[in-house]
C-alpha cells in the first residue's frame, strides 16, 4: 500500500506535466524552442516570448537569496548555538509565525511602505554613490526588480532561517564537545564543526526558499512593476513567469494566447525542475566530500 501511494505520487506529477503539455500544444509547435529567447510579447499579433518573463523569475530570485542567505543563516546560528533559553524560545516562535504569513499580506506592505521608502531614499542614494553601475541607473520609482528582490527575501528568510535552526539543533553535542576539548572559541565550534556537520541540511533549507522564491505570485506581482523588459538596472520594472499567468489568464481569449500562457507554466515547471535538480546534485557532491574528509 505504500509502495500504491509513492507511485500515485509519481503519476500525479507526470500527469499533470502530460497536461499542461497537451495545453500548451498550440503554443510549441507555432513556436518552439525560439519560445525561450523572444523578447516580443504581442498578443493582438500572436506573437509570445518568454524571456523577459524567465529573466525576470531567475533575476528576482537570484537577488532574494543573495539578500536573505547571510540574514538566514546568521540568525539561525544565533538562535540555535548563542542565544538564551527564554530570548531563543521567543525568536524561534516569531521566525515561525513569520513563515506563515501569506504572500499578499507582504505585497501590501511592500506597495504602500516599501516602494515610497525606495523611491525616496534608497534608490536615489544607491545612484548618487554606486551610479556609475549598471545595476544602479535609471529613475527612482520605488517599482521594480530591487523592490521585488527585497519582498522575496523578507519572504523566505523565517522559512530559511526555521529549517537551518532545526538543522543546527540536532548536530550531535560530540561534535561541539570534541571542538571545545581541543580549546576552541564558541565561534570556532560553529564554524568548524557545527555548519559543516549541517551542511545538507542547510543547501536543503535553502532549496526551500529557493521554491519559495520562485513559485511566489501576488507578492511580486504588485512592486515588480509587470513590464515585460529586460533591463540591467535594478530600479527597472519586470515581469515573472507566475505574474504574468496570473495577470493575463482571465483575458486570454485567443487560443494561441492561452496556450502561450499555459507553455510559461510549462516553463516555469521545468526551471522548478532543473533548479531543484542542481540543487540536490550539490547536495550529493557535499556529502561524498564529507565522507572523504571522514575517511
Amino acid at each position: 500500500m505504500t509502495l500504491i501511494c509513492a507511485i500515485g505520487l509519481l503519476g500525479l506529477v507526470l500527469l499533470m506535466v502530460i497536461l499542461i503539455w497537451q495545453a500548451a500544444g498550440p503554443s510549441i509547435k507555432a513556436f518552439g524552442f525560439s519560445f525561450f529567447f523572444t523578447r516580443e510579447w504581442d498578443p493582438v499579433h500572436g506573437r509570445f516570448g518568454a524571456l523577459p518573463y524567465i529573466y525576470g523569475t531567475l533575476v528576482s530570485t537570484l537577488l532574494a537569496l543573495l539578500l536573505a542567505g547571510p540574514v538566514s543563516l546568521g540568525a539561525a546560528v544565533y538562535v540555535a548555538e548563542f542565544a538564551p533559553r527564554k530570548i531563543k524560545n521567543i525568536l524561534g516562535f516569531m521566525i515561525d509565525l513569520l513563515a506563515a504569513v501569506p504572500g499578499i499580506i507582504f505585497g501590501l506592505w511592500g506597495n504602500f511602505v516599501l516602494s515610497p521608502w525606495l523611491a525616496g531614499s534608497l534608490e536615489p542614494r544607491l545612484e548618487h554613490y554606486f551610479g556609475f553601475l549598471p545595476l544602479f541607473r535609471g529613475p527612482a520609482t520605488g517599482v521594480g526588480m530591487l523592490a521585488a528582490g527585497i519582498i522575496l527575501a523578507i519572504m523566505i528568510s523565517p522559512l530559511i532561517t526555521a529549517v537551518s535552526r532545526e538543522v543546527l539543533e540536532i548536530v550531535p553535542a560530540s561534535q561541539r564537545e570534541a571542538m571545545i576539548a581541543l580549546g576552541a572559541t564558541p565561534w570556532e565550534v560553529v564554524r568548524r564543526a557545527v555548519l559543516p556537520y549541517a551542511r545538507t541540511g542547510i543547501v536543503g533549507a535553502f532549496t526551500l526558499g529557493l521554491g519559495r522564491a520562485i513559485g511566489e505570485t501576488m507578492a511580486l506581482t504588485m512592486v515588480i512593476g509587470n513590464r515585460p523588459q529586460i533591463s540591467a538596472s535594478l530600479f527597472a520594472p519586470a515581469y515573472t513567469m507566475t505574474s504574468v499567468i496570473v495577470n493575463e489568464f482571465t483575458e486570454a481569449v485567443e487560443p494561441l494566447h492561452l496556450a502561450a500562457l499555459i507553455h510559461i507554466a510549462l516553463v516555469l515547471f521545468l526551471v522548478t525542475l532543473l533548479v531543484n535538480t542542481v540543487a540536490r546534485l550539490m547536495i550529493y557532491l557535499m556529502n561524498r566530500r564529507v565522507k572523504k574528509w571522514t575517511v
